[in-house]
């Protein structure tokens, strides 16, 4: 299955990562949708999503996606939340969701760092794609693509779009 990953777009998700999303069998959203109540409907209007609240995220969002989800994918164990932390600084109730469920894969936001790597001590990948929207400090707008085949990630594309795109 050919998945894009977002997280963080603060009610922004324009043309750019809309392209780039374009060929994907599947959107992730790792939380902070942001916008308004109808916002998730720009996103979930372009491909199926499977998504999670943030903590920015108010009622309307909480009301259709969970704090967290854990689920199989192409052979391969997911455990989705916003707040993570990152390998050997996990945030304690993510930390927990990883001992109790043993995901191959985890996938958080919030920190609006694009990171992905190998967590030996849990014997997963740890991804998260940075942030889409403009709200936050960093500078580089990121996304992420990938395929799963057969329990193994494949395949792994970094969007990058300039925060203040230079006229």
């Amino acid at each position: 299955m050919y998945i894009g990953l977002l997280s963080d777009t603060h009610g922004v998700f324009d043309s750019e990562f809309r392209d780039f999303l374009e060929p994907v069998d599947q959107i992730w959203h790792a939380g902070d949708w942001g916008g308004d109540a109808d916002f998730p409907s720009l996103i979930t209007s372009v491909k199926p999503v499977v998504g999670v609240y943030g903590n920015c995220d108010g009622n309307p969002v909480r009301l259709d996606y969970p704090a967290y989800q854990f689920f199989e994918c192409e052979g391969m164990s997911v455990l989705m939340t916003h707040i993570g932390g990152s390998p050997g600084h996990y945030d304690p109730r993510a930390r927990a969701l990883i001992e109790s469920l043993r995901p191959q894969l985890f996938v958080c936001g919030h920190s609006h760092i694009l990171k992905v790597v190998a967590d030996s001590r849990y014997d997963m990948m740890y991804v998260n794609p940075g942030a889409a929207g403009f709200q936050g400090w960093h500078l580089i707008r990121t996304a992420l693509r990938f395929r799963i085949e057969s329990g193994r990630l494949k395949d792994m594309e970094v969007f990058e779009l300039e925060k203040f795109a230079k006229k």
